[in-house]
């Protein structure tokens, strides 16, 4: 498919590589469904996209919580970024933090009652708002295996990050 970037000479062969194009039709297209999903949790739900992630990790690791670490790897942030957004989120009612039993120092973070409340809603909109924007662009038999393969791109990428301290 490709052979390395060997064959780019000029600025132009560079912009017009069949590579080059495709990630960054990738990334346009990733740029801009989460500016339409977003902006429909932040319109219809009152809460930002960021705030929707971090519920949603959340809401995957159950009612003990996550610790901060955690939740800044999954969201691939510092632990002062996550820390900040964890306070808002405190400040909201959306969350709450415990102590963590295995961590004298550290601090667990788990949904409140009203976190889970609004994390349900704004999957509802979101589920639906992705069905009309992100798969019924595609042909209905390319759908589950396009699904499939930006898993394996997820995973292979979150495997090649370094581990966040």
């Amino acid at each position: 498919m490709a052979d390395g970037g060997r064959g780019i000479e000029t600025a132009e062969q560079a912009a017009n590589d069949g590579l080059v194009l495709a990630f960054g039709r990738l990334q346009g297209a990733a740029n801009r469904l989460e500016y339409i999903l977003g902006r429909a949790i932040e319109e219809e739900c009152g809460i930002s996209h960021p705030v929707f992630e971090v519920l949603l990790i959340l809401g995957r690791a159950g009612e003990s919580g996550l610790p901060m670490r955690a939740v800044a790897q999954e969201r691939v942030l510092t632990t002062g970024g996550v820390t900040r957004l964890v306070d808002r989120m405190e400040a909201a009612g959306l969350v709450a933090r415990d102590a963590d039993p295995h961590d004298r120092r550290g601090r667990l973070v788990r949904l409140t009652p009203l976190g889970e409340e609004t994390v349900v809603r704004a999957a509802r909109v979101h589920v639906e708002n992705i069905r009309r924007h992100f798969l019924e662009p595609l042909p209905a038999e390319h759908r589950e295996r396009f699904t499939e393969d930006l898993r394996i791109l997820s995973h292979a990428a979150r495997d090649a990050l370094p581990r966040l301290r």
